[in-house]
């Protein structure tokens, strides 16, 4: 898989942002980690990954969020929507959109080319890639963190803010994120969407995830998968001031 176009959300939600102001600044994306904006980190790695063909950053203050990140041909900032599902599905609706789409956050603060290329590696030919780290791969190496899991037979997990959208036809799965969006820290809302056998056999660890995924797929006729990734350190993100201080000891060799 090669040529791939990667989109960066670095939107923001309504309202303040008690976070970005605790750090000098109203908006997420510009809070600095490791020295520089956080939004530059994951936009660096994307450049430097050999699977990527272009980078497209969206987000409502894109002037703003364009000022700090690398020049580069390769490189657009452009208007988002006002929610993570009406970007995505303007993505989906644009002609000029060049498929496979990998998209990512502007607080995937640790991206790097080795994940990205674990990530293409094991997602050729999905409809649908879901990148994913499992609980005990994560406390191996920090033991002290605490995310968001969400558990099936076999184990638990949380996301790392990959997604791979392989054509157009994806559509109808953007359309459910997008009746679920306000609760998308929820995963049980979407299985519950999708039916209650789905939601039960879930509920009751009767499932695996790449099980409860595949049905998922059968239901919107698309392959959708996880990807286990191999560098745990894909599920840490900076939602909140314990994420930066973590981030900043990781990138600093003190965690």
């Amino acid at each position: 898989m090669s040529g791939l176009t990667a989109i960066v959300l670095a939107g923001s939600r309504p309202g303040r942002d008690a976070f970005a102001e605790e750090h000098g600044t109203d908006l997420k994306a510009l809070i600095l980690v490791g020295g520089e904006a956080m939004v530059r980190r994951p936009v660096a790695a994307l450049l430097s990954s050999d699977r990527i063909a272009a980078v497209r950053v969206l987000a409502q203050q894109a002037p703003r969020i364009a000022q700090v990140l690398p020049s580069d041909p390769r490189l657009t900032v452009d208007a988002s929507g006002a929610t993570i599902a009406e970007t995505l599905e303007r993505v989906c609706s644009d002609p000029s959109t060049r498929w496979p789409v990998l998209l990512t956050t502007a607080d995937h603060a640790l991206l790097d080319a080795a994940m990205i290329d674990d990530f293409c590696n094991r997602s050729a030919d999905a409809d649908i890639a879901i990148a994913v780290v499992e609980r005990q791969s994560l406390l191996k190496r920090l033991p002290a963190t605490r995310r968001t899991w969400i558990r099936f037979r076999g184990g638990a997990y949380s996301g790392a803010n990959l997604f791979l959208l392989g054509s157009p036809s994806v559509a109808p799965a953007i359309a459910l994120w997008r009746s679920v969006e306000q609760d998308r820290k929820k995963g049980w809302r979407l299985l519950w969407a999708m039916g209650p056998a789905l939601f039960l056999g879930s509920v009751l660890r009767l499932l695996t995830l790449q099980e409860a995924l595949r049905r998922i797929g059968r239901k919107l006729r698309l392959d959708v998968r996880a990807v286990e990734m191999a560098n745990p350190l894909a599920a840490v993100d900076v939602d909140k001031p314990g994420d930066h201080a973590l981030v900043e000891a990781i990138l600093a060799g003190r965690a």
